[in-house]
């Protein structure tokens, strides 16, 4: 029997890294085909979603020319990267049959749609994925600051932090066999601990608002759907 799923709305934070897959920068065609086919699972059982991109994929290929440049310049160029990521999800969506919108912050009218909190409020109870790009629109701001901004913006019931390892250990997995993945953790703990659970003005932000988070890999099959149902997957961070 198909599980029922725990969230109405749900907020997708997507790094420009995951995109990638093995590659060295740049879009992965299985990896976005994989990462979409996750999502479509949840968008079948009902679910509303809103997918937030970074950029650092495509950013990472001019990153060396980019060291001595102004820092609002650079940011700008971070954020037309994800509008090009946005627009690789978007026709990936196409070919698995999701409808789906970008929504911009920055306006560029021949290829997304501008952000409009309304607009994009419709498109999600209509149920197409709305993929924001551009992060908020502003330098100096991450895209996990995006995320957490769009997703109180939308009335979400939690953002999801896609990330390639399956939620926040208590040390890096990788390194330490004996680091010990959290189930459940406070803002407080994950401040006091300082585990880097999204940068320091995202996870303010969802804090103060009680937006919870979710930790998780989007590289482990089936991790989204299992969030979206309640079961025990990735880290949740809560007030």
């Amino acid at each position: 029997m198909e599980k029922t799923p725990v969230f109405k709305r749900i907020l997708v934070k997507l790094s420009g890294e995951a995109l990638m897959g093995e590659d060295s920068y740049g879009i992965n065609r299985a990896t976005i085909s994989r990462i979409v086919s996750e999502i479509k699972e949840v968008v079948d059982l009902g679910v509303q979603v809103a997918v937030v991109i970074g950029g650092g994929n495509i950013f990472r290929g001019v990153a060396p020319a980019a060291a001595g440049m102004d820092r609002a310049t650079a940011d700008y160029m971070g954020m037309l990267a994800t509008v090009m990521n946005s627009l690789a999800l978007q026709d990936a969506f196409r070919h698995i049959g999701v409808s789906s919108r970008v929504q911009s912050a920055l306006t560029i009218e021949q290829v997304a749609e501008p952000y409009i909190r309304g607009k994009a409020i419709r498109h999600l109870e209509e149920g197409k994925v709305v993929i924001f790009a551009a992060g908020t629109g502003n330098p100096f701001f991450t895209t996990d600051t995006a995320a957490a901004l769009r997703g109180m913006e939308m009335n979400v019931d939690i953002v999801l932090k896609a990330t390639k390892v399956d939620g926040v250990y208590t040390d890096d997995p990788k390194k330490n066999p004996d680091a010990v993945r959290y189930q459940k953790l406070t803002f407080d703990e994950a401040i006091n601990k300082n585990l880097k659970v999204m940068d320091a003005t995202a996870f303010t932000l969802c804090r103060d608002q009680n937006l919870q988070i979710n930790v998780f890999s989007i590289f482990k099959a089936g991790g989204l759907k299992r969030v979206v149902t309640g079961e025990d997957e990735g880290t949740v961070v809560h007030g």
